[in-house]
C-alpha cells in the first residue's frame, strides 16, 4: 500500500514534506491528482500533531475495512477539541456521527459537523477524494475555513457513510503557538482576534464560492439546486 504525507513545518511520516502554515497553497501547488495519483491515501497534516499513539498501517487498515473515503483520527480527549464529533469513544473502531454537538450546530444529523465531517486539522484521503478536494482549495483563502464543511460533496451519497472518525488510532493537538501568537494589536484588534476575524471572513468567502458553483453546475444540467446548505457561522 503507497501512502503520502505532508505535514506543515515537520514530517510526520511518509514520503513528501510540505512547508507551510497556515495555508493550503503548498497541497495545492504540488500535490495536483495526476501528480499524486500512484498514491492510495493522502495526509494532508498540521505540523502541531502527536503521533505517539498513531500508527499508519493500522489507521489505513480501519479506513478500508470501513469503507471511508475521508477520515481522520480521533482527537486525545484529554486535550482541547472544537468539534464534538473528533473526541476519542472507547469500544469502537470508528464513528461516523455525534449526537452531544451544540443543538444550533446540527440543523441536520446527517450533515456537519455532526456527520459527514472531519476537521481540517489532519484530514486523510482516498485518491479519488482527493482530486475533488483538490479542485475545492482557493489559494487566496490560506486559513482553509469552511473547506471541511464541504467536502462531503467530494464523495458518494450518503456522504456520512463514506467520511468518519477512526478511534483506534489517536493524535494530540499540541497546540504550537501559531499566527494569533504573533505579531503587535492594531487598532484595539489583538493579533489573535485578527486572525480569527480574517477566518470567519474567508469562511463566508469560502462558502458563497461553493453554493455559486453549485447553482451553475445544477444549472448546466437543467435541474433544481438541493437544498443543503450547511451555512455555520
Amino acid at each position: 500500500m503507497k501512502l503520502l504525507a505532508t505535514a506543515l513545518f515537520s514530517v510526520t511520516f511518509g514520503i513528501l514534506l510540505g512547508l507551510s502554515f497556515p495555508s493550503l497553497w503548498i497541497p495545492k501547488r504540488f500535490l495536483h491528482p495526476d501528480i499524486v495519483a500512484r498514491y492510495d491515501y493522502i495526509f494532508i497534516w498540521d505540523e502541531d500533531l502527536g503521533v505517539d499513539h498513531f500508527d499508519a498501517e493500522k489507521y489505513l487498515h480501519m479506513v478500508k475495512k470501513h469503507g471511508l473515503e475521508i477520515s481522520q483520527p480521533v482527537l486525545d480527549p484529554e486535550i482541547l477539541y472544537t468539534w464534538q464529533i473528533t473526541k476519542k469513544r472507547e469500544h469502537v473502531e470508528v464513528h461516523k456521527e455525534e449526537t452531544n454537538e451544540k443543538p444550533e450546530r446540527c440543523l441536520d444529523p446527517h450533515q456537519p459537523p455532526c456527520a459527514a465531517f472531519v476537521e481540517i486539522m489532519a484530514p486523510v484521503f482516498s485518491r479519488d477524494a482527493w482530486r475533488c478536494v483538490w479542485h475545492m482549495i482557493q489559494n487566496d483563502l490560506v486559513h482553509g475555513w469552511g473547506l471541511d464543511f464541504a467536502l462531503r460533496r467530494c464523495v458518494e451519497e450518503p456522504a456520512y457513510e463514506k467520511i468518519g472518525i477512526v478511534d483506534t488510532e489517536w493524535i494530540v493537538h499540541q497546540s504550537i503557538p501559531s499566527l494569533g501568537s504573533q505579531g503587535k494589536e492594531e487598532d484595539g484588534i489583538s493579533p489573535g482576534q485578527g486572525v480569527r476575524d480574517r477566518c470567519y471572513m474567508e469562511w463566508v468567502m469560502f462558502e458563497k464560492r461553493v453554493n455559486e458553483a453549485e447553482k451553475e453546475y445544477f444549472k448546466s444540467l437543467k435541474v433544481q439546486t438541493p437544498s443543503n446548505s450547511t451555512t455555520l457561522h
